[in-house]
């Protein structure tokens, strides 16, 4: 009898190592912020953004023990994006209250020690900015825009239990500075929006 209890504990403890080898996918939720820099441009236009909050909800399958491939999509509540310089005025300017979403993929390569766990993404994907249409926002000729860019990031996961660990990282997106379709917000400039996460992932 006492054999059988042996073979029988021996038998779980492969049964629960085989699954937890068997892991490959993890999905986690992200609290965000996201922060658009200063632009200053050559058409005099100069666009001024306050930080945005939201969320990030991202699924990962892992392809080998180190790499895996990533999708993405995040919202956030709202900022104001605000323009100013030749043909608008300056202060207050033009104010758009603007909600951001996006949508990405990414390839993550990551370094496994103990409880830490490294990783790098690149990858690419969309900015899509919506304005609000409120007392917030100063003008009723911005319209939807989506803007294609490339993602990159850096950060590190810390297992808490087989099942989940915790995630933070900087993630950075470049894309064209929005216009909302207005040729009066014309920057012609690039622009890199900071976007540091910390949230959980659950690996099934």
């Amino acid at each position: 009898m006492k054999k059988i209890a042996i073979i029988a504990f021996l038998l779980a403890v492969c049964v629960a190592t085989g699954r937890a080898q068997e892991s490959r996918q993890d999905v986690s939720l992200s609290g965000t912020a996201l922060i658009e820099p200063y632009i200053g441009s050559a058409t005099d236009i100069y666009v001024h953004s306050t930080t945005a909050y939201g969320v990030l909800a991202s699924y990962r399958f892992m392809m080998t023990p180190s790499s895996a491939i990533e999708g993405n999509y995040g919202i956030t509540y709202q900022n104001k994006i605000n323009f100013t310089g030749t043909g608008i005025g300056f202060a207050p300017g033009i104010t758009v209250l603007t909600r951001t979403q996006e949508i990405s993929g990414a390839y993550v390569r990551s370094i496994n020690f103990r409880k830490f766990n490294p990783f790098v993404e690149v990858g690419g994907g969309a900015f899509i900015f919506l304005p609000i249409r409120n007392m917030g926002t100063t003008t009723l000729d911005a319209k939807q825009q989506t803007s294609p860019g490339g993602i990159y990031g850096a950060g590190v996961a810390y297992e808490i239990s087989p099942s989940f660990d915790i995630r933070v990282e900087y993630r950075g997106f470049v894309t064209k500075e929005p216009t909302f379709k207005d040729t009066t917000f014309t920057t012609n400039k690039w622009t890199n929006i900071y976007i540091p996460t910390l949230g959980v992932a659950y690996h099934f």
